[in-house]
């Protein structure tokens, strides 16, 4: 029967295969089977079905589809932890534990394996306008945002959380950059947020872009599926910070500052959270509003909001020659099942 080698020197049937060899399968049934042999590539089929195996060559590592997502297939039970979980549930029967971080800490790993992580950078400052030349400046962007599944090694991690970055106090100077977070040796350093424009500086790309200023669009997110970028700005109003969703607005009316970008949302700790929105840009009338998820609100004439801590928020810009506002720090959460 002839078929296909696609990896390891192991042939496999295709569907036009099975059916010239073995008529009484009929088509359909032989494009099930097919359906369900491994596909050997650098992207991810489309449409996949449940259950459906994908060897991704970049790494190489085996997924299977599980009707939501492309989840590691290694043939590994869960990862344990020894720490003191931060709470316990049950979703579709199966018993959960997980350890919410907040703060730079430590985790003990018992059992080598697989757990669910949630890693958050923090999110950036956003930025000041200058009531003598015009009073747009951007709001901070999210900080990096990365959902997966890996597997941890036995041993102690160590688990850095990554702080806001401060809100711009000076017209010349874009707001601060937020700091990145990580699992040490298990999840590279997740960077923060980039600034938010001000008067005097462009935004600064990040984890999601800061929304412009008067002169400028907004700044791009780094590559790799971290985040979006920030809006533009125009006179007297400033450009939306990029959220983990959602690119940030951009400005439509002079005076009325953009939106950030919203959040994504996660069930880690068994209730749907939303964090990494952007910063509201800041303006001379009314003031952007925060991104969903922690993005905190643009001034109107006065300073901008902070965002939520432990959500990666980014900043809100400060209206007129009011100050920016300090982005919100970041947020890791490890999920195993028991």
């Amino acid at each position: 029967m002839a078929g296909s080698t696609p990896i390891y020197g192991i042939p496999y049937p295709e569907s036009s295969d099975l059916v010239a060899n073995y008529p009484a399968l009929g088509e359909s049934l032989a494009e099930q089977v097919e359906d369900k042999l491994p596909t050997y590539a650098a992207t991810a089929p489309t449409s996949p079905s449940v259950g459906q195996v994908w060897v991704d060559s970049s790494g190489p590592i085996g997924k299977v589809w599980d009707g939501t997502a492309w989840t590691i297939f290694s043939g590994a039970g869960s990862a344990n932890f020894s720490d003191t979980p931060t709470g316990t549930y049950t979703d579709a029967g199966i018993d959960y534990k997980y350890k919410t971080y907040t703060s730079t800490g430590t985790i003990t790993i018992t059992t080598t394996g697989l757990a669910d992580l949630l890693v958050i950078g923090g999110g950036a400052g956003g930025g000041r306008g200058d009531s003598a030349n015009n009073f747009a400046s951007g709001g901070g962007g999210a900080g990096g945002y990365f959902a997966t599944n890996v597997l941890l090694p036995v041993g102690t991690l160590s688990v850095i959380i990554g702080a806001g970055g401060a809100g711009s106090t000076n017209a010349n100077n874009a707001g601060t950059d937020g700091t990145p977070s990580a699992i040490v040796s298990v999840v590279p350093s997740l960077i923060g947020g980039g600034g938010g424009g001000s008067y005097g500086a462009t935004p600064r790309t990040g984890g999601s872009g800061g929304g412009g200023n008067a002169a400028s669009g907004g700044a791009a997110a780094f590559a790799g599926n971290l985040g979006n970028a920030g809006g533009n700005g125009q006179a007297n109003a400033g450009g939306g910070g990029g959220g983990a969703s959602v690119a940030g607005s951009n400005t439509t009316t002079n005076g009325v500052g953009a939106a950030g970008g919203a959040g994504t949302a996660s069930t880690l700790t068994g209730t749907s959270v939303t964090r990494g929105g952007g910063g509201g840009g800041g303006a001379l009338s009314t003031g952007g509003a925060g991104g969903a998820g922690g993005g905190g609100a643009g001034g109107a004439n006065a300073a901008g909001t902070a965002g939520t801590a432990n959500t990666g928020g980014g900043g809100g810009g400060g209206g007129g020659s009011s100050n920016g506002a300090a982005g919100g720090s970041g947020i890791i959460i490890v999920r195993v099942k028991v």
